[in-house]
């Protein structure tokens, strides 16, 4: 048995831009919320959030991509909003996250998705599109990556590896403020707290920075190696949205457009903002998406 807290309801009253009704289903024992907007007979477009937030990330996109015709999905990862947390930070690996999110698109049988991704976003997201590539059309990754253990690691993302295990404060608000342009509201950043009553709820966010492949003996290579021999064949459309201002994933753009075949003259983007480009750009990201699927209707 996995111990775990589920956060209190009431945290998540009255949010700011999120107006949408929880929907809920288990995997592995434990309960993960999803946001679900949109026409349900519509093909989905599943955004994968990254760390240290939530659903909330896409408040602004959600709307936007549900308006144009689209069925919206977007989870909260085991750990986060308002799915339940495991307590021990050794509950949580690459292959556990990999596990509930292939457990959740399998539940929901989802087909035909457009992936939209960042952050650890990608690194899950890339992985579950690679390993079911039959269930997803399209992808769409905004300042993400699928590490394998052998590219160079920047030295912002090494800082942070180090706060995140080690710094007795963890103010999970001011940090997605820090990796932004904008500063958030002060509702904005009792959203993104809202979570995380206590530190016993914080041992998903605070694992994720150690479980990124950055050496060769990660237990997740492997499988990331095996994952980008699907996408170097990769042929359905692949977009990249990444910012202007990020150091952590600078450059992962360029990379991606000349290692996937299906970047090949797609309409790629840089929008303005910082690591949060949802925060920033957020409309002009959703916007990028639906004129890709637009430009992909029969």
């Amino acid at each position: 048995m996995i111990d775990y807290v589920r956060t209190p309801e009431e945290r998540f009253k009255n949010l700011p831009n999120y107006p949408f009704e929880p929907n809920y289903v288990e995997v592995g024992g434990l309960r993960l919320h999803y946001v679900d907007e949109g026409p349900k007979t519509a093909d989905p477009v599943l955004m994968l959030h990254g760390e240290p937030n939530w659903s909330y990330l896409y408040r602004h996109m959600i709307p936007i991509c549900a308006a144009a015709g689209h069925r919206v999905i977007a989870p909260d990862l085991i750990g986060f909003g308002k799915s339940d947390k495991p307590t021990d930070i050794k509950a949580y690996s690459y292959q556990t996250h990999m596990d509930w999110m292939t457990s959740f698109i399998e539940q929901l049988d989802l087909t035909n998705i457009t992936l939209v991704c960042q952050d650890w976003g990608s690194l899950i997201g890339l992985r579950l599109a690679a390993e079911n590539e039959a269930r997803f059309k399209a992808i769409v990754v905004g300042n993400g990556m699928l590490p394998t253990g052998e590219q160079k690691i920047s030295q912002a993302f090494k800082i942070w590896k180090t706060f995140a295990l080690n710094s007795p404060w963890f103010p999970i608000g001011k940090i997605i403020e820090f990796g932004s342009f904008k500063s958030l509201s002060k509702d904005e950043l009792k959203a993104y707290n809202a979570p995380f009553p206590s530190a016993r709820y914080k041992a998903g966010a605070r694992a994720f920075p150690a479980l990124v492949p950055v050496s060769p003996d990660n237990p997740a290579c492997d499988a990331n190696k095996a994952a980008w021999k699907v996408l170097d064949q990769w042929q359905k459309p692949f977009l990249t949205t990444f910012s202007n201002g990020d150091p952590i994933t600078r450059g992962g753009d360029k990379y991606m457009q000349e290692r996937v075949p299906g970047a090949k003259g797609m309409p790629h983007v840089t929008l303005k903002g910082g690591h949060f480009l949802q925060e920033d750009s957020g409309t002009e990201f959703a916007q990028a998406v639906n004129q890709l699927l637009a430009s992909m209707a029969p």
